[in-house]
C-alpha cells in the first residue's frame, strides 16, 4: 500500500507533494491526461465531474468542473499546458473558477503545477510542485485543506489501479 502524500513548503510560494503509486509510470500518466480516467479519481465522493476537457499538448487548454450531487454547488479549474513530455513531465497553469461554491481559493493569478513522474520496478513516484503568485496565495490555498483533498483523490486513484490489476477488484 502506498504511503500517503508527503507535503512540504520548500519556499514562500511553493507546495511540493510527493506520492508513490503501485503502478507503472505510463498508467499514472494516462490517469492524469485522459479525461475518461481523470473523471474517475479526481474529486470527492458525492461530487460529479461533468466537464473534463483536456487538450494535452503545449499550448493546449483544459477545463475541469465539479458539481455536488446534493446541493448543486460547482467549482473548477482551467488553464493551459506549458510543457508536455510523455510520460514524465506535465506542466500547466491553473486558474481557480469558484463557480457558486463557497471555497476560499485564490483567483486571478495562476498557480503553476509541475508534475514529474519517475518509475522504479513498477512503483511510480509523483512529485507535484505548485507555485503560487505569492506567499499569501499559497497560504490561502493550503488553508482550504488542499493537501487532504489531493490525498483523497490519490487514494481513489490507488483503488482504480487495484481494480485494473490482474485479479483486482
Amino acid at each position: 500500500m502506498p504511503k500517503p502524500a508527503e507535503v512540504t513548503l520548500p519556499n514562500d510560494r511553493e507546495v511540493c507533494v510527493t506520492r508513490t503509486f503501485n503502478a507503472p509510470r505510463q498508467l499514472v500518466w494516462d490517469a492524469h491526461t485522459r479525461p475518461d480516467l481523470v473523471r474517475r479519481w479526481q474529486g470527492y465522493d458525492g461530487w460529479d465531474m461533468p466537464v473534463c476537457d483536456m487538450d494535452v499538448r503545449v499550448g493546449g487548454t483544459y477545463k475541469w468542473l465539479w458539481r455536488n450531487r446534493d446541493d448543486g454547488q460547482q467549482f473548477g479549474f482551467f488553464g493551459r499546458f506549458t510543457s508536455v513530455d510523455e510520460p514524465s513531465t506535465l506542466v500547466h497553469e491553473q486558474f481557480f473558477d469558484p463557480g457558486n461554491a463557497d471555497f476560499a481559493m485564490p483567483v486571478g493569478d495562476p498557480c503553476v503545477v509541475a508534475l514529474e513522474l519517475t518509475e522504479d520496478n513498477g512503483i511510480t513516484t509523483l512529485i507535484c510542485r505548485l507555485t503560487f503568485a505569492s506567499k499569501e496565495a499559497r497560504d490561502e490555498a493550503v488553508s482550504t485543506g488542499m493537501a487532504d483533498g489531493m490525498e483523497h483523490s490519490y487514494t481513489r486513484l490507488d483503488d482504480l489501479f487495484t481494480a485494473a490489476a490482474p485479479g483486482g477488484g
